[in-house]
């Protein structure tokens, strides 16, 4: 894989996770412009994350039977249309509508950047290869949020839709053809689920992924109803997760080939597990900002951790693993948006309790992430 391969994937990646983690701020605005409840518009998330899950369980057998670039160009265009149209949006089901198109072609691009670094890259080195490609999502990510306490709310679908032309533009012209890789279609998630370290490592994913979505993505709201914070305030501390996570991500990559991959997921764990429990109380502005960096740390460390293990499973169904890993992260990160707003809407404490004390079941245990993968 060139470098201006791997370049062009993680613009892409960058471009699709431009407002993934803003939108979660931009609730309280939305709602105020549309007159709505916060936890109505909280909707947006969940849509937008369940979509793209189920969607990338087709991507990495699609590309066994196309060219990954025909898919890449067409799903491009399409994600920033529907940028577009949800950046123009009158009326919330609209914005629903758009979110739900973004999700489903905005989930080609994870599976397929984990497909070539699996095939293309050396195992000593996928760590630090997967570390840069979500590296960059989160530089992103964090721009994404930083601009959504400074700009109008629309502007951050906006800006997404206009890149991502841009790039279509610089894929037709850059992105080669991947036509020795497809083999023909055909679906290897049954033989991926006879693996007891794909079915290990997934049910991790699954339940790490939603507890962690059923915490990050109402923090927003709890800033906003329970703090009393202000949406430049609000997306500044949301921002410091994103922050933190682009350093988590290259660091968590590194150390994913040093110290091994499941020392590094456990690290993450742990350091979620002492940042979730500090929210139970109503700590003051600056302990905030630590409590954040430390959650983004952790998560992204976990998530380094876990990306690079499943590089390092057979090839015969790398393309299936890529695709569960964006679905099972998605899908179990939408149900547990909607499981938090459920709980969230009774009780902040009592959601950081409960979520809290699922991560420390999952550190404790400790068993499912006991894998014995290539890379350590």
């Amino acid at each position: 894989m060139k470098k201006t391969t791997f370049a062009i994937f993680c613009l892409e990646g960058g471009v699709l996770s431009f407002n993934v983690a803003a939108a979660a701020a931009l609730i309280p605005s939305i709602a105020e412009e549309f007159a709505l409840s916060q936890f109505l518009v909280g909707k947006i998330i969940w849509i937008y994350m369940l979509t793209y899950g189920l969607a990338a369980f087709i991507y990495g057998p699609l590309v066994r039977k196309f060219d990954a670039r025909r898919i890449e160009l067409t799903c491009i265009f399409l994600f920033s249309f529907t940028n577009l149209l949800t950046a123009l949006a009158g009326n919330i089901s609209i914005l629903f509508l758009g979110r739900f198109f973004m999700g489903l072609f905005g989930a080609s691009v994870i599976p397929l950047g984990l497909i070539l670094i699996g095939k293309h890259k050396e195992k000593e080195d996928r760590g630090k290869y997967v570390g840069m490609f979500f590296g960059f999502t989160f530089i992103a990510s964090l721009l994404g949020l930083f601009l959504s306490g400074l700009i109008y709310w629309r502007w951050i679908f906006l800006i997404p839709a206009i890149l991502g032309f841009v790039l279509w533009g610089v894929m037709y012209y850059n992105l080669p053809s991947f036509k020795e890789d497809a083999t023909g279609f055909k679906f290897n998630y049954f033989k991926a689920f006879s693996d007891k370290a794909v079915l290990k490592i997934l049910s991790y994913i699954f339940l790490i992924s939603l507890i962690y979505h059923a915490v990050q993505q109402w923090l927003g709201v709890y800033f906003s109803t329970q703090l009393g914070l202000r949406q430049f305030t609000i997306s500044m501390l949301i921002t410091l997760t994103s922050l933190s996570g682009i350093f988590g991500e290259f660091f968590g990559g590194m150390l994913a080939d040093s110290i091994g991959r499941n020392k590094t997921v456990n690290l993450g764990i742990a350091l979620m597990v002492f940042s979730i429990f500090l929210l139970i109380f109503k700590v003051p502005l600056a302990a905030l900002v630590l409590i954040m960096i430390i959650w983004g740390l952790g998560w992204t460390f976990n998530h380094a951790g876990l990306a690079t293990m499943l590089t390092d499973l057979p090839k015969d169904f790398l393309n299936e693993v890529a695709s569960l890993n964006s679905g099972v992260r998605f899908v179990s990160g939408g149900m547990g948006v909607s499981l938090g707003g459920l709980i969230m809407s009774k009780s902040f404490s009592l959601g950081f309790i409960v979520f809290g004390a699922g991560l420390l079941v999952l550190l404790l245990s400790n068993r499912l992430i006991k894998i014995k993968s290539q890379g350590g």
